[in-house]
C-alpha cells in the first residue's frame, strides 16, 4: 500500500518551498520515478530523472509515455510558481513530439510558462538527455480553478 505523507495538497507556494528544501514524500510520482527538482523560478522548472532498466520497452528504448509524463509534471511545476495559493490546476490538453530515442543515462526536463491567461495557462517543455541531445518537445494547456476540489467534479 502506498502511503502519502500529506494526502491533501497544501497551497502550491508552500508545497514548492518544501520540495525545494529536499523534503521527501511530498509527491509520490516524483519519488517513484526518481525525479529530482533542480531549479525553480517564477514560470520555470527543471527536473532530472534517471533512465532505469525497467523503463525500457521491448524495442530497447525508454517507453515514451514516461518521458511525456515527466514533461507534464515539469510544466505543472512551472505553472505552480505563478498561481495564487488557493488555486488548483489540471492538464486539459497535451501535445508531444519525440525527437530522439533514449536507451540509458538521464533526462533533464526544462519547462516554462508560455502564456498565462485568467483561466488557461500554456506551458512548454524541452527534455534532453545527459549529453544535451533534445529527445522530446511538449506543449500543454492547463485549466486553473479557485477550489482544488472542483477538479474532482
Amino acid at each position: 500500500m502506498l502511503l502519502i505523507k500529506d494526502y491533501t495538497m497544501p497551497d502550491y507556494p508552500t508545497y514548492l518551498r518544501r520540495l525545494q528544501s529536499g523534503e521527501e514524500g511530498l509527491n509520490p510520482y516524483l519519488d517513484f520515478f526518481g525525479i529530482v527538482l533542480e531549479a525553480l523560478q517564477e514560470g520555470y522548472a527543471r527536473f532530472r530523472m534517471p533512465v532505469r532498466p525497467e523503463y525500457i520497452q521491448v524495442a530497447g528504448f525508454m517507453q515514451g509515455g514516461i518521458i511525456v509524463a515527466m514533461a507534464d509534471e515539469a510544466i505543472s511545476h512551472a505553472i505552480m510558481t505563478v498561481l495564487k495559493p488557493d488555486m488548483g490546476l489540471t492538464t486539459i490538453e497535451l501535445k508531444s513530439n519525440f525527437l530522439a530515442p533514449v536507451r540509458e543515462g538521464e533526462l533533464i526536463a526544462e519547462a516554462r510558462v508560455f502564456k498565462k491567461g485568467r483561466i488557461l495557462i500554456i506551458g512548454d517543455c524541452l527534455v534532453k538527455n545527459g549529453e544535451n541531445r533534445e529527445v522530446l518537445r511538449c506543449s500543454a494547456t492547463f485549466l486553473t480553478f479557485a477550489d482544488k476540489e472542483d477538479a474532482a467534479e
